[in-house]
Parts: structure tokens; sequence; C-alpha cells
């Protein structure tokens, strides 16, 4: 390392007789040199003389980490052991047995599964535990640590014990691992008699491909008058497939996404590549809080070429562009290295980074744009739909009931006594008071936040010794708060229904059936079939001439 250290200098004392531009260099490549040393040479001296034994791989993967996290939080690492997960992002596919696990109660536990997949096959069920993979106990190990014992070659065979819901004994399953794929676009289909939809989940390999082929598929079915794009909780994913899907919609050598960063010999400009498939027929985009990036350019695009109308809420606001350099060892690096920006010429990028922490850019910041016809849209802070509708949100109670895997559990219970459902549109859960007595029965603890600030208002008056206040007035609210959480169940017996209903869906009719199901009682659904059955209204939206 000294020697490299040497070197640089020889070469910045050569470059010292040329530009100052060149000596700031100069300085700035010495820096660079003189760190990569001092860092070194801690790495090797904790490693040597530190009191307890280090893995140097461990300790290097945190110190990259806290150097990558200062930056931006898409500026990211991967080391061999993990470029499996990194090649689900971008391929949407990896090695192992298809299933997704996680704790509960802590016990691994299986809660999805994908259809047809080897463990489905192998007679693996959701609501199974874990208790060991490959002779391996799972007890204390999080999800993560049991999918990279879990993942392997295609081909190789992989032992779990397991105990099924409702089973006393434990079982053994050997799955034989393979390649799995996992779909971008889940579900496609019809939503009344002439208006499609497609649910594109990410922006991996194919996406647009795919979105093309249903699209197809769709328009060969039925006389096709409008289709729906939704791309609410996408967190996007490759920007050449973000190019593609639009290019479904939009005809060729449109110009879409420009990209502009440090280096200018980099910065790009990515135009539509070839004929659309359809460029008329009229078109709703489905976008959410949740909606980033790949997701943010197609929306975007799409509404600043007024070519189809964006329901939903404001996208995340991510206008930032990363690339993946191999830097040895099988190991990668994705950096930020560019800001995109969309055909009005807006970047929708809604924070800065400083010291890894994010600042939103104020609202008095924003700049106007136009889009095709005239319409007037905003950069920063994401992309505003053309017509907002208000996110359904859930009471903490739902979500307590959720975090606490009270309907997951109680699914395991009903799936145990059901061997079929209805066909998905003719399903509906109408067990409600079963749930109620599975909820008594298992202890179910929610504290409201008012219970929670009494309990500390109660501690603060003993720690201030206020002894002339009554203890007695806090518990007369508290016993009326109990009285109020009684009725709890019923005043969200709707949601909480609707919420079972799809995990029942699940288990029968995997994640396909989950989206058709979710479909049912979507409010954005039916408004953007509002929308698209309505051609004036429509146009007018989109400032169309008449």
């Amino acid at each position: 390392m000294r020697r490299v250290l040497i070197k640089i200098n020889i070469f910045l004392l050569f470059l010292s007789f040329s530009t100052g531009s060149i000596g700031q260099e100069q300085s700035r490549l010495y820096d660079i040199g003189k760190n990569i040393e001092i860092y070194t040479n801690i790495y090797k001296e904790l490693n040597k003389n530190f009191v307890d034994e280090i893995d140097p791989n461990i300790l290097m993967k945190k110190g990259i980490d806290a150097m990558t996290k200062s930056l931006d939080p898409y500026t990211r690492y991967f080391s061999e052991s993990e470029a499996e997960s990194f090649r689900i992002s971008t391929q949407g596919k990896y090695s192992g047995i298809g299933s997704i696990m996680k704790n509960v109660d802590s016990v691994i536990t299986v809660v999805e599964l994908y259809n047809d997949s080897p463990s489905y096959r192998a007679g693996l069920k959701i609501g199974d535990q874990i208790l060991e993979v490959a002779g391996k106990s799972t007890k204390g190990k999080t999800s993560k640590e049991v999918a990279s014992i879990v993942r392997g070659a295609p081909g190789t065979n992989i032992v779990f014990t397991v105990k099924s819901y409702g089973d006393t004994k434990t079982k053994e399953i050997t799955i034989e691992r393979g390649e799995i794929n996992i779909p971008n676009v889940p579900y496609y289909g019809l939503v009344n008699d002439s208006i499609g939809y497609i649910h594109l989940s990410t922006f991996t390999a194919d996406a647009g491909k795919n979105v093309r082929n249903a699209l197809k598929k769709l328009k060969d079915s039925v006389d096709l008058k409008g289709v729906i794009l939704d791309l609410r909780n996408n967190g996007g994913g490759l920007l050449r497939e973000a190019i593609n899907v639009v290019n479904v919609f939009v005809g060729k050598g449109e110009e879409l996404v420009s990209t502009k960063g440090k280096l200018k010999e980099k910065n790009k400009v990515y135009t539509t590549p070839k004929n659309a498939l359809d460029e008329n027929i009229r078109f709703v985009v489905l976008i959410n809080d949740h909606s980033a990036s790949a997701s943010e350019i197609v929306s975007g695009s799409i509404q600043d070429l007024d070519r189809g109308v964006l329901i939903g809420q404001k996208s995340f606001g991510k206008g930032l562009v990363q690339n993946v350099f191999p830097i040895g060892y099988n190991s990668k690096i994705k950096i930020t290295i560019a800001k995109y920006y969309i055909p009005s010429g807006r970047c929708i990028q809604s924070k800065v980074y400083e010291d890894g922490k994010a600042v939103y850019i104020k609202k008095d910041k924003r700049n106007a744009f136009k889009t095709k016809n005239g319409r007037k849209v905003y950069d920063v802070g994401g992309v505003e739909p053309d017509i907002m509708i208000e996110k359904e949100k859930l009471s903490p109670f739902i979500i307590s009931l959720l975090k606490d895997n009270i309907i997951f559990k109680y699914v395991n219970e009903y799936a145990l006594n059901h061997d079929s459902i209805p066909a998905i549109e003719d399903f509906e859960f109408k067990d409600f008071d079963k749930f109620k007595d599975f909820y008594t029965k298992n202890d179910f603890v929610f504290k409201t936040k008012a219970e929670k600030e009494i309990e500390k208002l109660k501690k603060s008056i003993e720690e201030d010794d206020l002894r002339s206040i009554s203890n007695n007035d806090l518990d007369k609210l508290s016993n009326l708060i109990q009285n109020e959480k009684k009725s709890f169940l019923d005043k969200n017996k709707e949601q909480i229904k609707r919420l079972i209903e799809k995990e029942i869906v699940k288990r029968f009719y995997f994640n396909k059936g989950k989206i058709k199901d979710s479909l049912k009682n979507d409010v954005e659904i039916q408004k953007a079939i509002e929308v698209l059955s309505n051609a004036q209204e429509y146009n007018k939206i989109l400032a169309k001439p008449e």
C-alpha cells in the first residue's frame, strides 16, 4: 500500500506543473491515497490487537456500510453472500424453494408460498413452523439468516424439520431447490366487460415485454375500451424496463428520460425504441406514496405526455439513478450517479441527503413545468396524480392485530378446517363471529395511545409527589376507555373482514388470487372505471383539444 501511495505522490508531483484545476485534483488524489492507507492500517491493527476475536469480513462490511450510508439510502455494497438478493431485485429470480418466512411468536414460520414452487410441491404449507433447516436449529435466527441457509444451487436437496399448525408432532420434509421466477406481472384481467387491468409489482427483467403481452391478450379477449396499469406499492427497478413499459402505450422515438450526473460523458437521453402496441386506448395509471423510481418515470412520463390519467396519491419522490459496479470477489457496489428528468424537463426528487440524512425539499422551492397539452405540473416532491384519492388508513387497533399476527393465526385455523373455497368472485368471508371468538380466546392485548399516556401521567404524579391528586379520576377514565375498546372489533368489522378474506384467498389462490380479490372493494379501481367509461371526462382531464 505504501508503494501505491508513493506512486500516486510521484504522479501528483508531475501534475503540479499543470493548471490550477489539475492542482485541485492533485490535492484530492493525495487525500484519497492518504486515507486509503490510514483505513488499511486501522483495519490491520484492529484485527491484530483487539482483545476479542474479530471476524474480518463482518468488520469490513460494517465499515463499508457506514461509509455508503453517509451518502444516501440507495448507494449500497453487496458482498458475495448478498449477491443472490441483488439478483432477485434486478432479475426477479433466484435459486431456492419458493417460500417467504418470517418470525411469528419468535418461531420461523411460512407466511407465503409461490404457486407450483418446490416448497409447495413438497407439501410445505403457510403456517408451518420451521424448527430446523439442514440439521441446524432456527431458534434465535432471523428470517434473513434462515433464507441464506435455504438458498442454494438448483437440483440440490435441503431437509426441513417442520411443525404444522394443529399438529403436535414434527415431521421432516425434503425439498429439491429450483430456479424461482417471481412474476413482475402477477395478475391481469378484466374489471368489467370492456376495461382491462394489469398489476405490475416491480421493474425486473422483461417487465415491458410482460405488460405488452398482458395488454395484447386483453385486447384479443374483448373489445377493450380502456386499461388500468397498477403501480401502487411498486418501488421501481430497472430504468430500461420503465422505458419499455411506457413504450407499450407511447410510440417510437419519444424522449422519456434524460440523466444528468457528475460525469458529463455518462449523461444519457432515453427514447422509446419501438412501435407502441396501442397509442390511443384510454389509459389510467394508479400510484401511491410507495410508487417510486421506475414507477415515477412511467407515471410522470405518461402525465407529461398527456397519454393517460393518473389516479391515487402523490408518489414517493425518488428521482435518482443508480448504476452497479463490480469490485472483485463477486462483490458489487450500487452507486447513485445521476438525477433523472422526465419529458417536461422536471425532476421529481423529493429529498436531498446531508450526512446520509434526508432533508425534504420545501414546497416553495418547486418549479412549474408544462405537459404536452399545456397542463401545469411541478418538480420535486414526487408525481402528483390528476385525481387525488385519500388513502384508506388502518386504525391503530387493526395495525396491532396485524403486528401480533392475530389475523394470520385465525386463518391458519380456518384453513385447517376448509379444504377449498369458492371461486374468488363468489367468495365472501362471513364467519366474523367465529373470528371474534378466536380473538377473545387468544387474550389479545391492545393498549390505546390514551391508555399509555394515562400510565405516564400516573408515574409523573407519583414522581412529583403530588399526593393531593387522586388516581381515582384517572382510573375512571381508564375504565371508560376499556368499555370503549369492547366495540373496536365491530367498529372495524368491514376492514377486518377484507383483511381476513385476502389472507384466506392467498392460501388457496396464491398471490395472483390475493390481488384479484383486493380489486372487489377498491375505491381507486372504481374511480378508474368511471373515468375510462366517460370519453368526454377523460379528454377534459388531459386537456385534449375538442
